[in-house]
């Protein structure tokens, strides 16, 4: 299976956070999705070891059934537990325990294979939500029974020709997760960010925060003034649009400082600052640290 870097250009190894793809060759009929047991070896890629931090370019949904397993997604480590569920996003930076603790069922999927529509109701792509989900007993129950019933419908590739069989699972995989979206938009944490207007600007600075941080650019590709984007940022998030566009440097600037070996100027070049001066006086003013501080504190 090919992997990638974060720095395509400049190899792997030491100098790159490695990008593991959806494992679609172990699918059941090819679909992009998966859904099946969960055990302590469980990984992507015979690369990927468990203690190790890596990307991956799908999301992932693990219900646990045992416990206590500490995971870290971006820095921020997740105890969990039976009944507990943490949801993986692509991009993500996140490393696994290496206790034997992991088990329960594993859901994987590719972004692309519900249809736009359904991805925003699901709210597929917001980063914002918390990883670690804590139902209550009702919600649990349910949510268990919607992924028994994903598990089989998955596992049965006999009783349906393809095209239909990809289609149940869609639609059992839909249900399933509008069930779990339910539950994170309910956290403390969470906002609606269903305007479409935030919604393309969240996209454009997925794609293009390493290269443009102009509240302008952005507000001139969407095609409305600065202040229909900051009404339409700050209603989804409490923040302003240049806020919400540096908080993604940011986050992407310590993913490198913390998990790779790029000289510090290589760092703030991947993420829009050439000159590595105006780098360090960014992240100092976001972090309070220098970025030679911040790898000292984290490696």
């Amino acid at each position: 299976m090919a992997d990638r870097t974060t720095l395509g250009a400049d190899g792997g190894g030491a100098d790159a956070i490695r990008t593991f793809p959806f494992p679609v060759e172990l699918s059941v009929c090819g679909v992009g999705m998966q859904v099946g047991p969960m055990g302590p070896d469980r990984t992507w890629h015979a690369d990927a070891p468990l203690h190790r931090v890596h990307r991956i370019d799908f999301h992932v949904v693990m219900l646990f059934d045992g416990g206590p397993v500490r995971h870290m997604i971006d820095f921020a480590e997740h105890e969990v537990t039976a009944g507990d569920l943490l949801w993986i996003r692509p991009g993500q930076v996140h490393r696994f325990s290496r206790t034997s603790e992991y088990h329960g069922t594993a859901l994987i999927m590719q972004p692309g294979f519900l249809p736009r529509a359904t991805v925003e109701a699901t709210g597929l792509h917001r980063h914002d939500l918390p990883p670690l989900l804590d139902p209550d007993p009702a919600q649990l129950a349910a949510l268990r029974a919607q992924l028994a019933q994903l598990r089989r419908e998955y596992e049965d590739g006999t009783t349906l020709p393809p095209s239909l069989h990809t289609a149940v699972l869609r639609h059992t995989l839909t249900a399933f997760l509008l069930r779990l979206a339910h539950l994170a938009a309910g956290s403390a944490t969470a906002r609606r960010q269903d305007d479409t207007v935030f919604t393309l600007f969240r996209d454009a600075v997925e794609r293009d925060f390493a290269t443009r941080h102009s509240v302008t650019g952005y507000a001139d590709t969407l095609g409305c003034s600065r202040r229909t984007l900051a009404r339409a940022v700050g209603a989804a998030t409490g923040e302003t649009p240049k806020g919400f566009i540096d908080r993604r440097v940011v986050l992407e600037a310590k993913r490198l400082l913390a998990h790779t070996d790029l000289p510090i100027g290589r760092v703030g070049a991947s993420v829009g600052f050439p000159d590595p001066a105006n780098f360090s006086r960014f992240f100092h003013q976001h972090t309070d640290r220098t970025p030679a501080a911040f790898r000292a504190d984290t490696h």
